[in-house]
């Protein structure tokens, strides 16, 4: 497994392998904040979005590759005002439902992390619906539940379901 930190210009040959990663998560019920349908044009520009922000100082994008093919991502947005300069926000963690099981999603995990501490990060903070395998994998890797939210955000199927907000202080 190889897991890079791509750029603005980086990204560019790898927007398509991007938007199929976006829809098969979507697709297969990840909570990501798109719902069905979701186009290859709209998944597309999430990703041109993410290639503007990547752009600046704030926004951290990691991808994996197995076998040169995109496996997975995450992402971190750091935060930009003085009071947060300590703390950043993990988003988006997506694995291929071809790769899954193989640790990426752990690896991933590992590797934000450690971007966050090089950017002088020690908080922090993401959310997960609750009851989903993400909220087990965040806890085994250390984070701990700061607080629930109930009928947060909409499932592809239109339900409501509670999210949960965790955090981690890096040492």
């Amino acid at each position: 497994m190889n897991i890079q930190r791509l750029t603005s210009q980086t990204i560019l040959p790898e927007l398509p392998k991007l938007t199929s990663l976006l829809q098969n998560a979507v697709v297969n019920g990840a909570s990501v904040g798109f719902l069905l349908p979701l186009s290859e044009d709209e998944a597309l520009a999430y990703w041109q979005d993410v290639a503007k922000a990547i752009e600046g100082p704030h926004r951290i994008l990691l991808v994996a590759k197995m076998d040169d093919e995109l496996a997975g991502t995450v992402q971190l947005d750091l935060a930009s005002r003085a009071n947060g300069s300590h703390r950043a926000e993990i988003a988006k963690l997506m694995v291929h439902t071809s790769f899954r099981g193989q640790g990426i999603a752990k690896a991933l995990m590992n590797a934000i992390e450690q971007e966050a501490r090089q950017a002088g990060r020690t908080t922090l903070v993401l959310d997960t619906r609750e009851g989903d395998p993400s909220e087990s994998l965040y806890a085994k890797l250390g984070y701990q539940r700061a607080g629930t939210i109930p009928e947060y955000a909409r499932s592809i199927n239109g339900q409501l379901h509670a999210t949960v907000f965790m955090y981690k202080l890096l040492k």
